[in-house]
């Protein structure tokens, strides 16, 4: 067990290594990454000691007995318990293994991978243009090479390539070629409404289900989901019928 070393005393209340640490878990990761160097701990130690030496002054002049301090604390006593009874509702909600392969089985439709391809594209503006870039390729230039050079989409740093897609996620014109194209194929230009696409097809993949196994994880978190709400709901129901609830318009 690492010794929770003590880092500093402000009138006899000692603030330790471990006071550091649960600070830096409390604030937003990418805040405490910057404190991540003994320069860093050293500025957290200064703000632990800082606010220690407000609390001192606070309990000092008495303003823990101030009324708008004793309504903020009320307030926060009776938000912090709705939160704790919420969470202690739901704590031992689980989903069994048989749950999940059920709902997997009658849910198969859902874990369906639709039809897609890789391709990748030269994009230009001109009709000549991409006429004479699609010759250039008929007589010997690389597809990549001449997508670094004459297309205006961004892809061009990549070649043209444009990674996977499904259907509907490309304007018709573009989808009705590549997905009626053999792989490697190169199109003659074909016109969309962002210019001229010459387009080859990198990867065919065909419809898939996913398995069970990929799918787990998800179904977990989306029954775990259901089954809270309706132990939630269940609950507020039953406080209904016991205490009075009035609504007005």
């Amino acid at each position: 067990m690492v010794e929770n070393k003590i880092v500093a005393k402000v009138n006899g209340k000692e603030i330790s290594q471990q006071d550091v640490f649960k600070f830096l878990n409390e604030i937003d990761p990418q805040v405490a990454s910057q404190f991540n160097t003994p320069e860093g701990i050293q500025k957290v130690i200064e703000e632990l000691i800082n606010q220690e030496l407000i609390y001192l002054d606070a309990k000092e002049n008495n303003v823990d007995e101030e009324k708008e301090y004793m309504q903020l604390l009320e307030d926060s006593k009776v938000a912090l318990l709705k939160s704790y009874a919420l969470n202690k509702l739901i704590a031992d909600i689980s989903v069994s293994e048989e749950e999940l392969e059920k709902y997997y089985e009658e849910h198969k439709d859902y874990f369906k991978k639709p039809e897609s391809r890789v391709a990748s594209h030269i994009l230009v503006t001109d009709e000549e243009e991409a006429n004479k870039i699609y010759k250039e390729i008929e007589e010997g230039l690389s597809f990549e090479d001449a997508a670094k050079k004459y297309s205006t989409c961004p892809s061009k740093e990549k070649g043209g390539n444009l990674g996977e897609f499904s259907r509907g996620q490309m304007v018709p014109e573009f989808e009705n070629e590549a997905f009626s194209m053999e792989i490697g194929v190169i199109s003659k230009p074909v016109k969309s409404q962002f210019g001229y696409h010459i387009i080859r097809v990198e990867e065919k993949i065909e419809e898939q289900t996913r398995s069970f196994e990929e799918a787990k994880a998800e179904i977990q978190q989306q029954l775990l989901r259901l089954k809270q709400q309706e132990e939630y709901l269940g609950k507020i129901e039953k406080l209904e019928e016991k205490y009075k609830v009035e609504k007005f318009d």
